[in-house]
């Protein structure tokens, strides 16, 4: 192997273990730590300081144009206005002169004006024009869940993860324990704090399991081929539909406008009728119904993030899955396939950008909402997935995989307890308001990487240790999950 090639396997490696991610999310901190406060024209004392951080995540990109049309705008009537210059002082006279008795009502037109203004914002979701954070968050995301919403339709095809209702029912349990454990220890914890009424909304918050790095860390703990890999595959697939429900469901961005669901079927029936008449590229699915489907949700209020996961399953697909890291899955040259080749890479540096736009907050953050996410993701993970395995094998005389026992279970509920990715965004789509409310759910989200440590540690004091060969029976559950 060349010096080149090894060094595009490294960055390749890199690029697919989402460590752009990382770098996002350490950059934003080092930025959001190291900027200082600027000079503000807000007169709410509570608003959080602005600084070269928050001023760059809330820039709103539709001022590059409108600027560019001022400035051509100034350029035009300038010529016209100055002859008149020495004319202004006694321009301004008769006005005042007539108009002084009704001066108080100018706030009060100004004061409905804004009224208007925070209704529309709030109508739409809240959004503040075309922001970076907008369009990382609502845009580009949607490509993330898309690809997310690939892999979970597969997971429910012959040979996917989810076709076998027998051999899934055990891990579903345990996804279903790994939803409600850390839910629970987070109820809990913000009753015992009296902090219901602050951060009760973010019980979603730590229910989350990031895929990527969870899989990164089981595969050091248990070895490739390990059974437990694909009890955790599986369990994360599933904690992925939950969580694309839960944030449909339980996160509107405003009220409901349910007629706006008209569109959505309608993109759903246009991307039935392509695949119909046998249309193969992604990009007319993509810029089609696609684009129709995010629109509608997004005026429906719905998070516009999961706008392209409805026409997933309408998009030409093999009959079969292979599994999601299984390399014969890059030969693949079906619509679904193809969509999912072409966007890997860039969704990457889209994570990259979600990490910088989303993960600056200052140390100072760490708060109650902190440990109530810790608490749920590094308590309530492990105990709730290792107590509904119990219950699967026990009380419903269900199977664990061959070669899997409880020492796995718990070690594989604590990696699962990593939930970084989703439930970093799903403490901004729970806290919509910047400040130490979210911030402090947000540290939690980031500090969840101290579940691989951990994890690492409980295998070691289990004598849990990687296995550098696939035994018969684990490949031949890997295969059918």
């Amino acid at each position: 192997m060349t010096g080149h090639e090894q060094k595009s396997g490294i960055v390749r490696t890199l690029i697919d273990n989402s460590f752009l991610l990382i770098a996002g999310a350490i950059a934003a901190l080092i930025w959001a730590n190291m900027a200082s406060p600027l000079p503000t024209e807000s007169s709410d004392p509570s608003a959080p300081p602005e600084t070269s951080y928050t001023r760059f995540v809330d820039f709103d990109l539709t001022s590059l144009w409108s600027a560019h049309e001022d400035d051509h705008s100034g350029e035009d009537t300038q010529p016209a206005t100055s002859p008149n210059a020495t004319e202004a002082p006694n321009a301004t006279e008769a006005p005042n002169a007539t108009e002084a008795p009704n001066a108080t009502e100018a706030p009060n037109a100004t004061e409905e004006t804004d009224a208007t203004e925070e209704a529309e914002e709030e109508e739409h979701g809240g959004h503040h024009g075309l922001t970076i954070h907008f369009v990382i968050n609502d845009i580009l995301m949607a490509l993330f869940f898309a690809i997310a919403a690939k892999e979970v339709w597969e997971s429910l095809l012959p040979g996917g993860a989810l076709s076998n209702p027998r051999k899934a029912a055990t891990p579903l349990l345990a996804t279903v324990g790994g939803i409600a454990g850390p839910a629970l220890v987070y109820i809990i914890g913000c009753y015992f704090t009296g902090t219901q009424d602050v951060f009760g909304k973010g019980w979603a918050v730590p229910c989350a399991t990031d895929i990527a790095f969870s899989y990164l860390i089981a595969r050091m703990i248990f070895g490739v081929g390990h059974p437990a890999i694909a009890f955790l595959l599986l369990l994360a697939i599933a904690d992925d539909a939950a969580g694309l429900m839960i944030l449909a469901v339980f996160y509107p961005q405003a009220p409901l406008q349910y007629y706006w669901f008209l569109l959505t079927a309608g993109a759903m029936a246009l991307a039935f009728f392509l695949r119909t008449a046998k249309v193969h590229s992604h990009w007319v699915y993509l810029l089609g119904p696609g684009i129709l489907c995010w629109y509608s949700f997004y005026q429906a209020n719905i998070h516009a993030a999961l706008g392209l996961v409805p026409i997933i399953p309408f998009l030409p697909h093999a009959h079969t899955d292979l599994g999601m890291f299984a390399k014969a899955e890059k030969n693949r040259e079906d619509t679904l396939n193809e969509f999912e080749h072409f966007w890997k890479t860039p969704v990457e540096f889209f994570l990259g950008l979600f990490g910088l736009a989303n993960a600056g907050v200052v140390m100072s953050s760490l708060g109650t909402g902190t440990w109530l996410v810790l608490g749920g993701l590094l308590i309530g993970k492990p105990l709730g997935i290792t107590a509904m395995t119990l219950f699967a094998e026990k009380g419903l005389k269900l199977q664990k995989p061959a070669g899997m026992d409880y020492r796995h279970v718990v070690t594989l509920g604590m990696v699962a307890g990593i939930g970084f990715t989703v439930a970093l965004f799903v403490s901004v789509a729970a806290f919509t308001q910047a400040g130490a409310v979210q911030d402090s759910v947000k540290m939690g989200a980031l500090l969840s990487f101290a579940a691989a440590p951990l994890a690492i540690l409980i295998a070691k004091m289990l004598g849990v240790r990687p296995e550098p060969r696939v035994n018969v029976n684990a490949a031949a559950d890997t295969e059918a999950s």
